[in-house]
């Protein structure tokens, strides 16, 4: 989509590094007891493509359920993330600006402040540069290529996001100028993206601003699945007019399923340009097949078309808003949070299952202590975790307590029972985070503080 308006138109590492370091942490937290919660630093790996299923880091499938959100437009509404995920998403498409068009540059601050914010919301972040829209018929739009540049400038930052981060290259990167450009144009990006490093699962957008109708993308998907080396591309189909037929629909999805290769719906609506969008098919038919789907958009569309809210009021829900949050196969009735956020961990998981010091008796009978450490300072705010040594005998449960020496305060966290009051807060345990080994240290959960980062003395309590 661009800005405000609808469409006018339907140094490479290889995967046995990632084994390599699998295998280290597996044999570290073999010899030493000490197991990690997520979220942590992605050392899980990352997403993965198997067939037509998107698998995380966890090794578990992953559906999108989730909307978009303009943030290159509206810096300003950065409290969008967590509107977005209070309202039950599970995923966000972050539309970015790489500097071609009149909106301006994301910069790797903005895009790190970003990430962390999804993580804390507990939303997995696509990230997509939106200038290259419409490429080869829209003035001035960005190459692919170029796009691929502007990642290049991300790398530092994303970087061991890749159980977090999705990498959408550019959006609706050619319109129906030549649009069999595309495929070429495409494989190109996936081969550089990778001989710079990154290993993020890559998402590519169909050409025809992204609907695909001339079926270039359908037809050339192979051929594109096989010139990413590691396996790891997920096509985008952007379902607007040409999808007014709930056929249509039924028929592109199944092309993909015959293939078996992976296919979401990056963005839908349920109108376009006063034409009725078979979004009930898309979403019902989506649900049916696992197939994930981000609806087009949160708020800030020129006159309000396509919006879920009104002026970024989570409180007012659009028709469209209804249609994407709370219908049938919507997002509350359909949205399940990925597992590296924690949720549900597997019991029989050797690397989540706490285990009892035998020479202490069991869990429960110790003192502890805790520490806060600072993940990433981008000025404005900051990353926190918080660790906790079970120093004396094992844990069953934890409550921690600590008084910030200034203005500091939590904005937001997870995997813990937080309350405030002025610069005094109280975190408790969520039940299975509270267990941690005899002599054992744990990263028990994170936050994010406002500014400015800091490490205060933190009391421990065995509970």
């Amino acid at each position: 989509m661009e800005h405000g308006t609808t469409d006018a138109a339907p140094a490479r590492r290889r995967r046995m590094r990632t084994w390599l370091m699998a295998a280290a942490t597996a044999l570290a937290i073999a010899l030493t007891g000490m197991w990690q919660l997520v979220p942590a630093s992605a050392q899980q790996g990352g997403f993965t493509i198997d067939g037509t299923e998107l698998i995380d880091a966890n090794g578990n499938p992953f559906i999108m359920r989730g909307t978009s959100h303009p943030d290159v437009w509206y810096e300003g509404e950065f409290a969008s993330y967590g509107e977005i995920s209070d309202l039950g998403a599970n995923t966000v498409r972050v539309v970015l600006g790489s500097g071609q068009r009149n909106w301006g540059v994301s910069s790797a601050a903005r895009v790190q402040q970003i990430v962390d914010e999804c993580k804390a919301q507990r939303l997995i972040c696509m990230l997509e540069v939106h200038d290259t829209t419409g490429y080869g018929e829209e003035g001035g739009a960005a190459t692919l290529d170029q796009a691929v540049t502007f990642w290049q400038g991300l790398y530092s930052v994303l970087d061991g996001e890749e159980a977090y981060v999705l990498i959408n290259i550019g959006n609706e990167p050619v319109g129906n100028t030549n649009p069999q450009q595309w495929t070429q144009q495409t494989v190109d990006a996936i081969e550089r993206m990778r001989s710079i490093g990154f290993e993020h699962t890559l998402v590519v957008d169909a050409p025809n601003w992204g609907q695909d109708w001339q079926n270039v993308m359908r037809d050339n998907a192979e051929t594109v699945a096989a010139a990413d080396e590691d396996g790891n591309t997920l096509f985008s189909i952007h379902m607007y007019a040409v999808y007014s037929n709930p056929q249509t629909v039924i028929d592109y999805f199944d092309a993909f399923e015959e293939m078996n290769l992976p296919l979401i719906v990056g963005e839908y609506g349920d109108t376009f340009q006063g034409q009725t969008v078979a979004w009930a098919t898309i979403q019902s038919e989506a649900e049916a097949r696992g197939i994930g789907w981000l609806a087009w958009s949160y708020s800030g569309n020129t006159g309000g078309d396509l919006d879920q809210v009104t002026s970024f009021n989570p409180s007012q829900l659009t028709t469209w808003g209804q249609r994407v949050f709370t219908s049938a196969n919507g997002i509350q009735a359909t949205a399940e949070r990925a597992t590296v956020f924690g949720d549900d961990p597997d019991p029989t998981d050797p690397t989540t299952t706490p285990t009892d010091d035998p020479t202490t008796g069991g869990p429960g009978g110790g003192d502890c202590t805790a520490v806060i450490g600072v993940v990433n300072d981008w000025g404005s705010g900051w990353q926190g975790k918080v660790t906790v040594t079970a120093t004396g005998g094992a844990l069953d449960g934890w409550r921690l307590t600590w008084t910030w020496a200034g203005s500091t305060r939590i904005t937001s966290s997870w995997n813990a029972t937080i309350t405030s009051s002025g610069a005094g807060v109280t975190a408790s345990d969520v039940g299975w985070n509270g267990t941690v080994a005899s002599g054992q240290a744990r990263e028990v959960f994170g936050f994010i503080g406002s500014s400015p980062a800091a490490t205060p003395t933190v009391t421990c309590e065995a509970i």
